[in-house]
């Protein structure tokens, strides 16, 4: 199978954070994973005020989906993130930087565009990603 790539075309500016301008798909089955949410195995919210808990909540429940559908990271071909609050930016952005060197080969990582806006479906959910994800034949 041809390898996903992460690219930044010459002539543009630079990313302004972990993630490329643009991502080159082979041909396959491609899957829209729904935003996922700071929720545990029972449907309880998890840590409620507390963004560190639910960022790694959030994607814990994306690896999860990712294994259900025999993907993984490196299979992801774009990212939507959303804040309710700008406050969380740097929050997020540290996070991110931890996170991504582990789940993902690196160095480049999916685009990514994120949102802040004013509220999720419930009021306690403070982060919520969904992905587009290149599936395995």
């Amino acid at each position: 199978m041809a390898k996903i790539e992460y690219l930044n075309p010459e002539g543009t500016c630079p990313a302004q954070g972990l993630y490329s301008h643009v991502t080159r798909v082979p041909a396959g089955p491609l899957f829209f994973v729904a935003g996922q949410l700071a929720v545990d195995l029972d449907g309880n919210v998890v840590g409620k005020n507390d963004f560190d808990r639910q960022f790694h909540q959030v994607f814990d429940n994306l690896g999860a989906v990712l294994k259900g559908i025999g993907a993984d990271f490196n299979d992801v071909v774009k990212f939507t993130t959303y804040l309710v609050h700008s406050q969380d930016l740097e929050k997020f952005m540290r996070l991110r930087a931890a996170l991504f060197p582990k789940i993902f080969k690196g160095p480049l990582y999916p685009p990514n565009t994120l949102l802040t806006l004013d509220r999720l479906v419930k009021e306690d959910f403070l982060f919520e990603v969904e992905a587009v994800v290149r599936g395995r034949e």
